[in-house]
């Protein structure tokens, strides 16, 4: 029986601005279940990081209901139930990578011997072992964000909550970080919320993907992928691959279109 992580009801959410409100999302309905990898695809300001925001209590909703693992994000966060992966890697500079892996530990006040296993057991999950002791600025592009991902996982949250992560990264690196984050989630069987700006990614990456529609963000289409579990890369020249892909490309435009 599947546990419900997420639960979105009527959602709304409206910013007060000099120049009037804005309607940053309106009406989300929304379930996610354990183990999901659930992307959400949209054009910029539709309100994909808004509600990625919202779960993580970093926005308040404004109308509806928002439950995390049965909770209030706020109590959410309190318990710890969730990690978060931002845009950028976020690394501190004068920090090694084993150390702003460890930050959260700290700050959470885990014994040294258990944060030094857990550095460990992250650093292997994302394929950096060997450099828990290098700088941030010494690493690639694509290095740092697996790194980022490690410092989400060390507290060992259930959900991942991941805002465009691999965005800023050349085509080569992204398909090499999308198969190992397909790796990751199918060894740990976390949850996954993903927001991108990709197709390809969404449909390669995602059990469901959420479509939305320009502001006030809206969900116009919710796709149930029947792909396996298991994915070369290789799928994405699959005909059932395009034709998902299709239908999230029509999905966008209407969208757009209604608008």
């Amino acid at each position: 029986m599947s546990t419900r992580v997420v639960e979105a009801r009527s959602l709304d959410l409206t910013f007060s601005t000099n120049d009037g409100p804005v309607h940053a999302l309106k009406n989300v309905d929304l379930t996610v279940d354990a183990g999901d990898f659930v992307s959400f695809i949209g054009p910029s300001g539709c309100g994909k990081t808004t509600f990625l925001r919202c779960v993580a209590a970093l926005e308040q909703p404004t109308g509806g209901t928002l439950t995390v693992n049965g909770m209030s994000p706020d109590e959410a966060r309190r318990a710890r139930a969730y990690g978060y992966v931002f845009q950028a890697a976020g690394l501190y500079p004068w920090r090694t990578i084993g150390g702003n892996i460890r930050l959260p530990l700290e700050i959470m006040g885990f014994p040294e011997a258990e944060r030094k296993r857990r550095v460990a057991e992250t650093l292997e999950l994302v394929d950096l072992e060997g450099f828990e002791h290098k700088y941030p600025w010494q690493l690639s592009g694509g290095m740092q964000q697996r790194a980022s991902i490690a410092r989400a996982l060390s507290f060992d949250a259930d959900l991942l909550l991941m805002d465009e992560p691999f965005g800023a990264l050349d085509e080569i690196v992204r398909d090499r970080l999308n198969e190992e984050l397909l790796s990751l989630w199918d060894r740990t069987g976390k949850t996954m919320l993903f927001v991108t700006h990709s197709i390809p990614e969404a449909v390669y990456l995602s059990t469901r993907i959420v479509v939305m529609s320009p502001r006030p963000g809206r969900i116009t289409d919710i796709i149930e992928s029947p792909l396996p579990r298991h994915r070369p890369l290789d799928i994405r020249d699959s005909p059932e691959f395009i034709k998902i892909a299709h239908r999230v490309r029509e999905g966008l435009r209407a969208g757009m279109e209604a608008a």
